[in-house]
C-alpha cells in the first residue's frame, strides 16, 4: 500500500509572528509526538552504566525524541535567530530562550499587555467594513491579550463588538441585547446573526438603488422626449413663419401693384387684397390706405408761398393767391383745378413751361 501521508510544513518565525508561530509549532510537535519532551524536558542521568536495559532503551528513545523536536525548531528559524539558540543542548532549552527573546521578561509582558488593552478599547468598525473583517481584527487583538496573560471571556468580547459596530447595525444590536442571552451565545453565533442581517440590508439597498436608477432613467427619457417635442415645434414654427413671410411678400408685390395702379388711376375696387389689417399712415385707422384716406393729409409739406383760400358756391373750385414783391400784379389770381398743369401770368414762377 502506498504511503499517503502529507508532509508537515514547518512555519517560519519572524519578528512579529511569535504568538502564532508558537501555536503552530505546538501543534506540529504534538503531531510528531515530541511536544511532551519540549514541555517537560530531557534529563541525562549521571551514571548510564548503572541503568538497566529497559532504562537504557527508554533513555535512548527520549534522546531521539528530544533531538527530533530540536530539529523541527531549528527548521522554523532563519540564520539570525538560529544564532541566538545555537549553543543549547535540548529542545526545552531552545524553546525557553526563544520565548524570552520574543515575549520578554515579566516587566516587558506588562508593558505589552497595557498596549494591547488600549488597542482593544480603541477598536471600532470602519465605515463600509464587512462584519467578518471586523471580527478578524477583534479576535486578533483578543488572542494576543490572552497569550500575554489577560483573562478575557467571550461575553466581554461580544459586548465590545456590539458596542463598536457601525450605526447601520443599530437595529440588530438592540434586538440582540434585549432578546439574546450572551452568556449562552458563542462568538460564532453572533457572527452568523450579524452576517445574515448584513446580507439582508445589502439586498434592500440594492433594490432601492435599482428603483432610483429606473426613476432617474425615466425622468431623463421624459426630458429628452420633451426636448425633442420642443425642437420639433420650433422647427414647425419656423416653417409656418417662412410660409407667412412668403405670403406677405407676394401680397406686398400685389400691394405695390395696386398702389401703382392707384397712381395711374383712382384705385382698383376689385382688389383681392384683404384691407382689414391695413393701417392708414395718415389717420392711424384700419381698413384703407393713406391714398384712400378722406382725412386731411397731416404729412403734407407746407409751401413757403402765402395763399388765401376762397370758396364759391360752386363745388370743387379752389382759388389760390400768390403775393410777390411785384406790386403791379397784386390783383392777379390763379386757378388750381387739381390737375397736373397750373396757370399763371408770370413766366418766372414756372420751372417748366408747356407753351
Amino acid at each position: 500500500m502506498a504511503n499517503t501521508r502529507v508532509p508537515f510544513q514547518v512555519p517560519m518565525l519572524t519578528k512579529s509572528n511569535y504568538d502564532n508561530w508558537s501555536l503552530r509549532m505546538v501543534a506540529l510537535l504534538g503531531a510528531h509526538d515530541v511536544w511532551e519532551v519540549v514541555e517537560k524536558g530531557h534529563t541525562e542521568p549521571e551514571n548510564v552504566e548503572s541503568l538497566s536495559q529497559a532504562q537504557k532503551d527508554s533513555l535512548r528513545d527520549s534522546r531521539k525524541r528530544d533531538k527530533k523536536a530540536l530539529c523541527l525548531i531549528y527548521q522554523g528559524l532563519d540564520e539570525d535567530t538560529f544564532e541566538k539558540i545555537s549553543g543549547v543542548k535540548s529542545a526545552k532549552e531552545a524553546w525557553e530562550k526563544l520565548k524570552i527573546s520574543y515575549k520578554g521578561a515579566n516587566q516587558v509582558k506588562k508593558v505589552r499587555l497595557q498596549t494591547l488593552r488600549g488597542e482593544f478599547e480603541a477598536l471600532h468598525m470602519k465605515e463600509g467594513e464587512l462584519v467578518s473583517d471586523y471580527f478578524s481584527r477583534v479576535l486578533m487583538v483578543t488572542n494576543n491579550l490572552k497569550r500575554n496573560g489577560e483573562k478575557l471571556d467571550d461575553v466581554r468580547i461580544m459586548e465590545k463588538i456590539l458596542r463598536s459596530l457601525d450605526p447601520k447595525f443599530e437595529h440588530i444590536v438592540t434586538i440582540t441585547e434585549e432578546t439574546k442571552d450572551l452568556e449562552a451565545m458563542s462568538i460564532e453565533q453572533l457572527l452568523g446573526s450579524l452576517q445574515a442581517y448584513e446580507e439582508k440590508k445589502k439586498k434592500m439597498e440594492e433594490i432601492v438603488e435599482q428603483v432610483l436608477k429606473v426613476h432617474i432613467d425615466s425622468r431623463k427619457e421624459e426630458n429628452a422626449h420633451n426636448q425633442s417635442r420642443r425642437s420639433y415645434n420650433q422647427e414647425q414654427g419656423r416653417g409656418r413663419a417662412y410660409g407667412r413671410g412668403q405670403g406677405r411678400k407676394s401680397n406686398n408685390n400685389n400691394q405695390r401693384g395696386e398702389n401703382s395702379n392707384r397712381g395711374r388711376g383712382r384705385g382698383n375696387s376689385n382688389s383681392r387684397y384683404d384691407k382689414s389689417r391695413i393701417k392708414c399712415y395718415n389717420c392711424d385707422k384700419s381698413g384703407h390706405y393713406a391714398s384712400e384716406c378722406r382725412a386731411p393729409n397731416k404729412n403734407k409739406v407746407e409751401e413757403k408761398a402765402n395763399y388765401a383760400e376762397e370758396r364759391c358756391q360752386e363745388d370743387g373750385t379752389l382759388l389760390l393767391a400768390y403775393k410777390g414783391q411785384d406790386k403791379g400784379e397784386d390783383n392777379q389770381w390763379y386757378l388750381d383745378s387739381g390737375a397736373s398743369n397750373h396757370m399763371c401770368g408770370k413766366r418766372s414762377m414756372f420751372v417748366e413751361l408747356d407753351e
